[in-house]
């Protein structure tokens, strides 16, 4: 289940161009769940996320508000997308904005690096360019636009016009890297997850490589080109940098060799920057290449992806407000197969809310412990001789947690989550067929009843330890009301490798009275 092996992972870096929506915070969350997972885990575990501060669109958003862009990134990042990271409970180790000094110096040490070794080179460059994207655009990537933009060419993505920019620029030889990125792709099949994003990404690389634009010269908000500042480094060879810079590279190179390579967890519109660019950087500076990229599916609403720009981006806090930050995580880490697209409404959130999480997971915790409360006098029972159904139990405990971890291995959050619940669903039909409420009258019946209790007690027990990574609030309320003094600790100290491993509580514990975990939402 470990080995104690480095585990760093990153989210993409947001550009902060607005304020986060669900989108932003679905990324987060997963990242943050596996990053939790494994340092549970014992894994030497580290969690990046942050924001990607320059370039044209970030230039022009300040202007329209009246700032400089230091200005504007200052005021977006301290209050908007630190805030979020709270809202959500995300437990991030390390937070990288582009326009720090430790960003920037180490990013003009790589570029003059690969420069020193031959494979950037000045030419001229026309090409339709989205800003939006900060992307120039492949014929495949562009449409014919409609309504107000009929006649023009829009970005596939963002449904805006495309701009015409004719440069002379600096160009990275990206030609020149596609055999060894197929090798990687054959030799290391799990490079990219999951198999469809994959797939697209072998056949784009088969198609021919074009060498790739690396600076910009029509404006100034960006670092410079080392050898030439005249010119402002490409805005995604800056970004892509900062899984590099952030753990010491160029500065710190004990961390550096502790942490990298990296697992990057990225968006699929975001794939190639991430599987094809990044890699090839990394070949021709001599750096090993991440261990491996997973790219994610879109959020809908309305069948269309998540986009302030077309107006159906979500706060996170329109939903936390309401429901909690622990629905949040569970929402969207179940409902939706990691690495496919998912479609996100109010309905399904609350429905899901009510019979997974209040009547499901919530309900048996607080029956659970009440009636250890009620009939023990709040003390463990000792549990009897085990029969067939409260056998039954532990070995759906302990296959429930084989099959979780097994599937976090391969970023599958959403299988982990629905092999755990297999506990949930069990002991609740468990506790329905036994009903301790009808042993408690019989006085012969006590023996039983306590291992009824118990069973129930230490399914429990698995559940708040599986759970923690994906629920961190209601599962440290379960982990206290289970008898722990330090209950954040104490859960967090819990290894992975022993949550199906059964009778880990001990009889004779204090158990404390439970608040609903998860209480009733009043919709209007």
């Amino acid at each position: 289940m470990t080995s104690g092996r480095s585990f760093y992972i990153t989210t993409p870096i947001y550009y902060p161009s607005d304020v986060p929506h669900i989108g932003h915070g679905y990324t987060t969350v997963a990242v943050d769940t596996l990053a939790r997972w494994h340092r549970q885990a014992g894994d030497d575990t580290w969690m990046l996320t942050g924001t990607d501060e320059h370039g044209q669109k970030m230039l022009r958003a300040a202007a329209a508000n009246g700032a400089t862009p230091q200005e504007w990134v200052d005021k977006l990042v301290s209050e908007s997308w630190f805030p979020v990271l709270d809202t959500l409970d995300v437990a991030n180790d390390d937070f990288i904005r582009t326009t720090q000094p430790r960003h920037e110096e180490r990013v003009r040490e790589f570029v003059q690096a690969i420069f020193d070794r031959g494979y950037i080179y000045a030419g001229e460059f026309e090409a339709l360019y989205c800003v939006g994207c900060e992307e120039f655009k492949t014929e495949a990537e562009i449409v014919d636009g409609a309504g107000p933009f009929e006649g023009l060419k829009v970005c596939a993505i963002h449904s805006k016009p495309l701009e015409l920019l004719q440069e002379k620029n600096y160009f990275f030889k990206l030609s020149e890297f596609q055999d060894r990125l197929l090798e990687l792709y054959r030799s290391v099949p799990d490079f990219i997850r999951p198999d469809s994003a994959r797939n697209e990404v072998v056949s784009f690389v088969k198609s021919g490589l074009k060498d790739l634009s690396i600076s910009r010269s029509t404006f100034d908000w960006g670092i410079k080109v080392p050898w030439d500042e005249s010119h402002v480094i490409y805005v995604w060879v800056d970004a892509l940098l900062n899984y590099a810079t952030a753990i010491g590279y160029g500065t710190d190179p004990e961390q550096f060799a502790r942490r990298w390579p990296a697992y990057h967890v990225v968006g699929k519109d975001i794939l190639r920057f991430h599987a094809v660019i990044w890699p090839a950087m990394l070949m021709a500076a001599g750096v090993e290449v991440p261990r491996g990229v997973f790219a994610h599916g879109w959020l809908l609403v309305g069948g269309e992806k998540m986009s302030k720009s077309k107006l159906t981006g979500i706060a996170p806090t329109e939903i936390t407000d309401v429901f909690g930050s622990d629905a949040y995580r569970f929402y969207f880490l179940s409902a939706i197969a990691f690495g496919q697209d998912g479609s996100f409404s109010w309905e399904d959130l609350s429905a899901r809310y009510q019979a997974e999480l209040a009547n499901g997971f919530g309900n048996l915790a607080s029956r659970t412990v009440a009636m250890i409360g009620r009939y023990f006098d709040g003390v463990l029972p000792a549990p009897g001789e085990a029969a067939e159904g409260d056998l039954a139990i532990q070995r759906t405990v302990s296959d429930a947690a084989t099959a979780a971890d097994a599937a976090i291995e391969r970023f599958r959050i959403d299988e982990a989550i629905s092999a755990i619940w297999t506990i949930v669903d069990e002991l609740n039909g468990y506790i329905t067929d036994n009903e301790p409420w009808a042993l408690a009258k019989d006085d012969a019946q006590r023996e039983r009843l306590g291992t009824v209790l118990y069973t129930a007690a230490e399914g429990l027990r698995a559940l708040a330890t599986l759970l923690s990574p994906v629920m961190p609030i209601a599962t440290e309320k379960l982990w206290a009301a289970l008898g722990a003094s330090d209950a954040l600790g104490a859960l967090l100290d819990q290894p992975m490798r022993e949550a199906g491993e059964w009778g880990r509580l001990q009889p004779g514990t204090a158990v404390q009275t439970l608040t609903p975990l998860f209480p009733r939402v009043e919709q209007a």
